[in-house]
């Protein structure tokens, strides 16, 4: 192991004043090379980057940590691997790689994911999900029926708009098993809210194993049905994929 040298006081006070600054990444790189012997060996601008990009990285990290945990995801690991482009799943890797780049939710448009149960419709959601966060763009992934529940218990504790309001800004909302719960007058109506409320301007996932042209039949009241399908069914606002390739719980077996 190479020998290491000791910091002497100026160099100490150097490291403890990026830290009082909260450049504890930058401190710790510089200390890191102040302590090298070798250390001049390496060009000045190389050295000034290494210890830069550590502040950087770090600073990215709590970030993305932050921006991941509110997010909320089922599969916060989710990544587009090598498996999207098995044939026998049938994707459209095209456009699943152009939906990455996240462009279309800076344009505020939606994206509706159906196809056969085990198709693996939820962890392409949420791989998407951590593409957006990776660019911090706001991000909350929540399952239909917790939606509606989360909705009716603001409305009894009388914080209905700001949850509404709250669900408005954010950049993507993932709303996974559309179709796995009943919708009767009320929850017609609060679907309805969180819908209008990003309309055109903010970016929503719709995940389910039931088709686009079902969708209708799936509200009790077809006033509403009629006006929230408008909102996110538009073939000029959302996109689409349909995952009908082998069951994923399958081919791990």
């Amino acid at each position: 192991m190479m020998p290491s040298l000791t910091l002497n006081a100026e160099e100490i006070a150097l490291c403890e004043r990026l830290r009082s600054l909260k450049l504890s990444g930058m401190a710790d790189a510089l200390e890191t090379q102040l302590m090298d012997p070798n250390a001049d060996l390496v060009p000045f601008m190389e050295r000034l980057s290494t210890i830069v990009n550590q502040e950087w990285q770090i600073r990215y990290n709590k970030k993305f940590s932050k921006f991941m945990k509110k997010a909320q995801l089922r599969y916060p690991d989710a990544a587009l691997d090598e498996t999207i482009y098995d044939p026998a799943r049938k994707l459209d890797t095209a456009s699943i790689e152009r939906l990455a780049t996240c462009h279309w939710i800076d344009e505020g448009k939606n994206l509706l994911i159906t196809g056969m149960t085990s198709s693996g419709k939820t962890y392409l959601c949420n791989a998407l999900c951590v593409s957006a966060i990776q660019q911090f763009k706001t991000v909350r992934y929540i399952r239909a029926n917790i939606l509606m529940l989360e909705l009716e218990q603001a409305r009894l504790q009388t914080t209905y708009l700001d949850y509404v309001s709250s669900l408005a800004k954010l950049d993507l909302l993932a709303i996974d098993d559309f179709g796995l719960m009943d919708l009767d007058l009320d929850k017609c109506r609060d679907l309805f809210e969180v819908i209008d409320g990003r309309d055109g301007r903010k970016s929503t996932i719709i995940v389910s194993q039931f088709p686009i042209h079902t969708w209708f039949d799936l509200f009790q009241e077809h006033t509403y049905a009629d006006a929230c399908l408008a909102r996110i069914t538009d073939k000029r606002h959302s996109y689409r994929l349909e995952m009908n390739g082998i069951s994923m719980r399958d081919a791990v077996k």
